[in-house]
């Protein structure tokens, strides 16, 4: 006996109609082969059905009083827990359009009554062994989706774990950054949300672009891990020969990025815009920017984001040099650059939620009590008079 024989010895029929003899004789003609259910009504029916465990296949008389045959099966099919039990038809109604209706209502054969007990019974057969194959593909599929999942969240993990150990080694080199990774992502974000439906980047800022650019934001200084200490936390202004030092930090970065995508033998598409955004978020919108000067829509969409997030954060952030500006004064300085530093429609962009930045700068400070105290009242709305 093979698996299909062997699930079918124990699989459950229910059997529906009024008429006891009737009920009586397909409990006979199956109770060799099969475990039997009787309902004497489709009320009595339905309500066998809301417990566990489900019948693997129905034989449902149409006319009855109460609820009819065709009234049952239409409840069961739009039911998702039992959608999926065959429904075999009995019945007296033996006109062809009965049998076609019987059958467009989601039913897997019709069998006319008097019925002939061996054709009953290879029916019975044939859709629980149709039923069993069908069930097992589905749990095969249910299996697979699963394991897709898990291995798919595995690589997602993966993908965040590789970013945010890239990220860090960046930012131990500088200790003054503190949350400014964690902010700048959370600022690309708001500014992509508020452009996803914006003619000029909708084709670009779909949910998995948007995510990636979340991820990839902590990577755009990753190359100033390459920027000597002196250079890197000179507390006064650079020399013109230090700042073209410090001005590779962004092809450096790509480069780096490049170098892991190298080894691993193979384009990683998740780091795609880490590159772009490393080597390009010194670009600006008028062409003055570096490393290679792009102008206007020739530097990279993920590039002009990440330009108006990292120079919004660092100009309220306090440094070794400098004190940090408050909101409004980065937001006129942002303002001022439209159309030269920045991207004209970014800029609006951040203009328009440029409350959001303010709440993302108190909810990520870098752990300086003051510092924190002054960035949480600036988030406050301002008293009435």
């Amino acid at each position: 006996m093979d698996s299909m024989q062997a699930l079918n010895r124990t699989a459950t029929v229910l059997v529906v109609d009024d008429t006891p003899d009737n009920l009586m004789l397909m409990a006979e003609l199956l109770k060799d082969s099969y475990r039997v259910k009787a309902a004497n009504s489709g009320e009595k029916a339905l309500r066998l059905l809301q417990a566990d465990p489900l019948p693997d296949l129905i034989l449902l008389d149409i006319m009855m009083p109460g609820l009819s045959g065709h009234q049952v099966a239409q409840q069961l099919k739009d039911d998702p827990r039992t959608r999926n039990i065959p429904i075999i038809f009995l019945t007296a109604m033996a006109a062809m359009e009965d049998e076609i209706r019987g059958l467009q209502m989601g039913a897997v054969d019709y069998i006319t009554k008097p019925i002939s007990p061996p054709l009953v019974l290879a029916r019975v057969d044939t859709q629980l062994k149709i039923k069993a194959a069908a069930d097992f593909l589905r749990d095969q599929n249910e299996y697979l989706e699963q394991e897709v999942q898990r291995r798919t969240r595995e690589v997602v993990a993966i993908q965040d774990v590789t970013i945010q150990a890239m990220a860090s080694l960046a930012e131990t080199r500088d200790n003054e950054t503190g949350n400014h990774i964690r902010r700048t992502q959370h600022y690309i974000r708001v500014l992509a949300e508020a452009l996803r439906e914006h003619p000029r980047f909708r084709h670009f800022l779909d949910e998995e672009t948007i995510g990636l650019l979340f991820k990839s934001a902590p990577l755009h200084d990753i190359g100033k891990i390459g920027i000597p200490d002196q250079i890197l936390l000179k507390p006064g202004r650079f020399t013109a020969d230090e700042f073209e030092i410090m001005k590779t930090h962004t092809t450096l970065g790509r480069d780096a990025i490049q170098h892991a995508e190298d080894q691993l033998g193979i384009s990683v598409g998740f780091l795609r815009l880490a590159k772009e955004i490393a080597y390009s978020h010194q670009e600006k919108w008028d062409g003055s920017g570096y490393p290679e000067g792009l102008a206007a829509d020739d530097i990279p969409i993920s590039a002009r984001l990440m330009a108006i997030a990292d120079v919004y954060d660092a100009l309220i952030s306090r440094r070794v040099y400098k004190p940090g500006m408050s909101h409004e004064q980065a937001m006129e300085i942002i303002r001022q650059g439209r159309g030269t530093h920045f991207d004209p429609d970014i800029c609006d962009a951040f203009l328009a939620r440029h409350e959001e930045f303010r709440t993302i700068a108190a909810r990520y400070t870098d752990g300086d009590h003051e510092m924190a105290k002054q960035i949480t009242a600036l988030a406050q709305p301002p008293q009435e008079p």
